[in-house]
């Protein structure tokens, strides 16, 4: 039998529960609303709040009163970054795609089954004020998404849409599983996805697989932007080039021997 949490694990467990409320809608919180939102007692947060400051991970603003993340939540974050192979093997290359296209460039995986941001490098014409590290994003409304989508099975795809995971966030979101199988061969086909207005109206992008040493993919590299930005009638294969080319940069750092990679083509 496991053995039941003891009161150790039970703090570890509430802490974590407190700094999982911050979030980027919520970055500034009071007592009052942490209780609300863990259920646990002004006494008992109040304690485990002062502890998290006193240790850098929560920061109280002496002026308003209400705490937000601290510097040990930067430091662990970062570090977690720099651990991740594909995060260091793609960095300069996200990088230079970036100046290059003059357009966000942006590298993400899979995780569980969402898109999970490495990280974001801003081009000229499409700035951001925010980082996009750490977010999430769903997986049928997203270039990157639908790239990582394409290397798994139809029956997974089929399992995605059965757990109502694909709702529709603007009309041009692919919402049913064969519209989907029908978009993934095509990825699979041409070598690249594309995104137009499927999760924002105003944004695009073009995305590519990355792969590890074992050829399988582990995660997608895009540039994306305003759509007017993108003008992808006119230069989608000249953005689909960039992006695989970049892509298998990524791929070869991460020890994948590209034996031959297909000219991306329009359709």
């Amino acid at each position: 039998m496991p053995a039941e949490p003891g009161a150790g694990t039970q703090a570890v467990e509430r802490a974590m529960s407190l700094l999982a409320c911050f979030t980027d809608e919520h970055s500034e919180l009071r007592i009052s609303e942490l209780c609300a939102r863990t259920g646990l007692g002004q006494s008992t947060v109040s304690r485990m709040v002062s502890s998290l400051d006193r240790m850098g991970f929560l920061v109280q603003d002496a002026r308003t009163g209400l705490y937000c993340l601290g510097p040990t939540v930067v430091t662990l974050g970062t570090v977690a970054l720099n651990s991740s192979p594909t995060y260091r093997a793609a960095r300069q290359i996200a990088q230079s795609l970036a100046h290059a296209t003059e357009l966000g460039a942006n590298l993400a995986e899979l995780r569980g089954d969402e898109l999970f941001y490495l990280g974001n490098f801003e081009g000229v014409k499409s700035p951001k004020s925010f980082t996009m590290a750490g977010r999430t994003a769903p997986l049928h409304a997203t270039g990157m998404g639908k790239t990582l989508l394409s290397a798994r099975s139809p029956a997974y795809v089929r399992d995605y849409y059965a757990r109502d995971l694909g709702p529709a966030y603007t009309p041009h979101t692919i919402t049913g599983p064969a519209a989907m199988d029908r978009a993934l061969e095509e990825i699979r086909s041409r070598g690249y996805a594309t995104e137009i207005e499927e999760l924002a109206f105003g944004r695009a992008c073009v995305a590519a697989p990355i792969r590890g040493r074992s050829g399988d993919v582990v995660a997608a590299l895009s540039v994306s932007g305003p759509l007017s930005e993108l003008d992808l009638p006119g230069r989608q294969r000249e953005l689909a080039l960039m992006v695989v080319e970049a892509a298998d940069e990524v791929s070869i750092a991460l020890g994948f021997t590209v034996v031959h990679t297909p000219q991306p083509r329009l359709s």
